[in-house]
């Protein structure tokens, strides 16, 4: 599958203006140091289109422009307990078998599941619609904790600003984490968020300093990726003892304080070998592994490849 380099997203009747923006941000120019996208909103036909803040949006493109997209997003919009009409549900279809990635997050992943691309699928929107979706199409296999679920072909994300996740994470597939994170960086975004939904279901709002010095302490580490971390130092940097801060941390951010440190430590080996020509051993002491040995085992078992293999395959991609 080659890197998208079009990109077309389907604005539906009182699509959310969230999430307009959010593909647009995505891929919408970021300046000469990255690479742009020939990017273009599409409606059932031009002209204006209603959306969830009451004023129109003017759409330059009809369906034709999803025809000639690599990339193929469907966006959330209030009308999603309705089919799409045949035409967009045709759009679709043809899209995905001429091989286009086709993606949708929110309530747009209605949307596909009607056009029957997410049959024996698993897929995800948001938390509030997923029994909804799993009740009307039971062969879809609905995760609803998931901030995307990813099938190659066909990418699903969660709700409202999920959108991001399920954006950066295409670019991160399909150009690598370099360009992933200066598009986050550029947006003051973080590049990939651990955790899934169910974090931000009933988060209180912090009545003390202790959610503020966990982030300070997120951040320590960030910037000390090549010194070993245990949960203690970090329990003792926040001023709490390791139960406790195991108990905030998980609350605060949806996975444990191990996860989320060896997926930082990943992905920012992932960016080493993209843009650099540090030897693998060298890389794996950068991010805090013992060894390339320990760094290639971690590699595998979470992108499914060594780490050669995978700096090989960004190198030769044009």
């Amino acid at each position: 599958m080659s890197p998208f380099t079009t990109v077309a997203a389907y604005v539906p009747p009182g699509v959310g203006m969230l999430a307009v923006g959010i593909v647009t941000e995505v891929f919408g120019p970021h300046g000469a140091a990255l690479p742009g996208f020939d990017f273009a909103l599409c409606a059932d036909r031009p002209g204006p289109v209603p959306t969830d803040c009451g004023v129109p949006l003017s759409i330059a493109h009809g369906l034709d422009g999803l025809a000639r997209a690599d990339l193929l997003i469907v966006l959330p919009g209030a009308g999603f307990r309705t089919p799409p009409a045949p035409a967009v549900l045709d759009a679709l279809r043809t899209a995905h078998r001429r091989g286009s990635v086709v993606a949708a997050h929110c309530v747009g992943t209605f949307a596909l599941a009607a056009a029957g691309l997410l049959d024996g699928l698993r897929a995800t929107t948001h938390w509030r619609f997923a029994e909804l979706l799993a009740d009307r199409h039971p062969e879809v296999t609905v995760e609803p904790d998931a901030l995307y679920i990813d099938e190659r072909s066909i990418v699903t994300g969660a709700g409202a600003a999920a959108g991001f996740d399920l954006c950066l994470h295409l670019l991160r597939r399909e150009y690598g984490a370099a360009m992933a994170n200066a598009v986050a960086r550029d947006m003051v975004l973080p590049s990939h968020r651990e955790g899934g939904q169910a974090q931000y279901l009933a988060a209180p709002v912090p009545q003390d300093g202790e959610d503020e010095r966990l982030a300070e302490v997120l951040g320590w580490a960030r910037e000390h990726l090549h010194e070993p971390l245990p949960v203690t130092e970090l329990a003792r940097r926040a001023m709490m003892s390791k139960r406790s801060f195991a108990r905030r941390f998980t609350a605060a951010t949806g996975t444990t304080p191990h996860a989320w440190l060896r997926s930082l430590r990943l992905s920012r080996a992932e960016e080493l070998l993209e843009t650099t020509d540090l030897p693998v051993e060298e890389i794996a002491h950068r991010v805090g592994y013992a060894s390339a040995a320990v760094l290639r085992e971690q590699f595998v078992r979470r992108r499914g490849v060594p780490p050669r293999s995978y700096r090989r395959a960004f190198i030769s991609t044009p």
